[in-house]
């Protein structure tokens, strides 16, 4: 059996019925995570406490945020055999800095409130220089404060701020994707009804922008379910705090029609907390995986039955998702999970990274055709 013994520095996050893994010295068994045939699944890196949202510099250096450790990490490979050599801390003490972007070689990291930016950050990851502000002008709330951040097609800087409660009708601040130019001018609203994004990535062929949404809690263990959005255009609108999963009347604050709102693309499990998502663009996976979308289901927290904690694919016919299935899953076994993917990243090889937050390392899925 494939063991890694690692030491986890993170506090326990018990929250209801979900265990928590972080247990001083723990055992990540690989072998417990099941995956297609011919997939295999490695550590890439350990000690990246509370690994979130990744971006790869144009240099090859991995980068990942966090949201609770408040820190921001470059993960490198010196030797390229596909193992991270070193994990260096470029920023501590910031306010949930779970989204982070690589563009132009400058690292732009997300806060609660704020943007800032890491100039020509690979040549001085040991010294990194003083960050820029590239807008601080973000809603302060932390209730679903942190972020996923991605530049779009459109050389844009897309930026979401989630709803700041459960449920609740929020100002026009909140539950939407904003879009700004990469030095913070020019900020707009690109959807909004959207609760709680934290993960988003554009087809590669349409250049049309796909997210995932998390649906509100206590409502039961079977509604609503998380959703997969499909945003081809500026001005949509996905239904929260009316309506959810596209059918679904809100029994506290609904108050407009289903009909009014854009439906998903398509309904994901009920509090799987579906987060990351890329479409798969290397060639290394069968052609079959190709333009298709990955998602990291971070894992419910309040189900009586646990669910999530895995890698699941969505597959697309042209603009309809017509299938959702497990792609990886073992990291929950029984009601205790011992890892929580956050965040999926089709590295230049075609290898699939899987950050995972709970345990703090970061996983490498590769394929290889043993037929």
């Amino acid at each position: 059996m494939r063991e890694y013994r690692i030491r986890n520095v993170l506090p326990c996050l018990v929250i209801g019925l979900v265990a928590c893994a972080a247990r001083g010295n723990q055992t990540l068994s690989l072998d417990k995570i099941k995956l297609p045939p011919g997939f295999s699944i490695s550590i890439y890196a350990t000690g990246v406490p509370n690994a979130r949202e990744m971006a790869l510099g144009s240099n090859g250096t991995l980068f990942a945020g966090s949201m609770n450790a408040g820190n921001v990490y470059a993960v490198v490979d010196h030797n390229n055999d596909n193992r991270a050599d070193e994990v260096i801390k470029i920023a501590n003490g910031l306010n949930m800095p779970s989204g982070i972007a690589f563009r132009n070689g400058s690292l732009y990291v997300a806060e609660v409130s704020r943007v800032t930016r890491y100039d020509n950050i690979e040549a001085q990851l040991k010294n990194p220089p003083k960050p820029v502000i590239v807008n601080d002008k973000f809603p302060h709330e932390t209730h679903h404060g942190w972020k996923f951040i991605a530049f779009g097609p459109d050389g844009l800087l897309y930026v979401p701020v989630g709803a700041p409660c459960n449920v609740c009708r929020p100002d026009e601040r909140h539950a939407v994707i904003n879009r700004m130019n990469a030095d913070g001018s020019g900020l707009e609203v690109f959807a909004s009804g959207i609760r709680n994004t934290v993960g988003f990535d554009w087809h590669p062929q349409t250049k049309e922008l796909w997210f995932t949404d998390n649906g509100r809690d206590n409502l039961g263990d079977k509604i609503p379910p998380d959703e997969l959005n499909y945003a081809p255009r500026k001005g949509m609108n996905f239904g929260f705090p009316d309506c959810h999963a596209g059918a679904i009347t809100d029994p506290d604050v609904g108050r407009e029609p289903c009909h009014k709102f854009t439906p998903p693309a398509i309904n994901l499990g009920p509090h799987v907390a579906a987060i990351g998502m890329r479409f798969y663009t290397g060639t290394m996976f069968p052609p079959e995986y190709r333009n298709q979308i990955f998602i990291a289901e971070h894992g419910s927290w309040n189900r009586s039955t646990p669910i999530g904690y895995r890698i699941t694919l969505v597959r697309l016919e042209g603009t309809r998702a017509v299938k959702y299935e497990p792609f990886a899953e073992g990291w929950l076994q029984g009601t205790r999970p011992w890892g929580r993917p956050a965040d999926v990243l089709v590295m230049p090889d075609g290898a699939l990274l899987v950050s995972d937050d709970e345990a703090g390392v970061i996983y490498r899925i590769t394929y290889k055709n043993e037929i």
